[in-house]
């Protein structure tokens, strides 16, 4: 078979990783998380840790010379201006190791996971790209739960993503994961079995 390259996205708290543990888990799919790569290459010693630290200064690093990701997302959160600086510095070198991954993988399924994957142009690497919606309640709720974030903190991360019409009509497929997971997973098996993909 040949190999087919899947990007899924949607905004904060829509639970993208969830749909990826289980692409992985039940599919045997490879994995690949965008900000798992950007955290792999801001390790002490890659270009990308050294380009950070020249434009944000030594206020973003841990005891042990790390970058500290919680320090520098408080600095660039609500700073449209640091937060574009920041994607200059890391997002072509993610995506170059992505397409390095991609081509890598021994398995017929590749799903490249990220929440700015319209943005910074993933559909020019995946095959196809489903948009993984959940209501907002829902959204407020699990970040709340997963990670004490506050209505407000959500609400603002939300509106620095693109919107949801924007992102249905330029991704192949919609999967509604609002409610009950077992609801999600009947979409992803069917989703799957139409592309010619068996759970393992």
């Amino acid at each position: 078979m040949k190999k087919r390259v899947l990007g899924i996205t949607g905004g904060v708290g829509c639970g993208k990783s969830a749909v990826l543990s289980f692409l992985e888990k039940e599919y045997g799919a490879e994995a690949i998380q965008a900000d798992r790569v950007a955290h792999t290459l801001m390790a002490p010693g890659q270009e990308c840790s050294r380009r950070i630290q020249e434009a944000f200064g030594e206020g973003v690093l841990d005891g042990e010379g790390r970058i500290d990701r919680a320090a520098l997302g408080a600095l660039v959160f609500g700073d449209e201006e640091k937060r574009r600086l920041l994607n200059r510095l890391t997002h072509p070198a993610v995506k170059q190791e992505i397409r390095r991954r991609i081509a890598a993988s021994p398995k017929p399924l590749v799903v490249v996971e990220a929440a700015l994957l319209l943005e910074d142009r993933y559909d020019e690497i995946c095959d196809e790209i489903w948009y993984i919606h959940a209501g907002r309640e829902a959204r407020f709720a699990r970040l709340s739960e997963s990670r004490g974030y506050t209505r407000e903190r959500t609400q603002a991360m939300m509106d620095s993503q693109m919107g949801e019409e924007e992102l249905r009509r330029r991704c192949q497929a919609t999967v509604d994961n609002s409610g009950a997971w077992e609801a999600t997973r009947r979409q992803l098996e069917e989703l799957l079995e139409a592309r010619g993909f068996a759970a393992g």
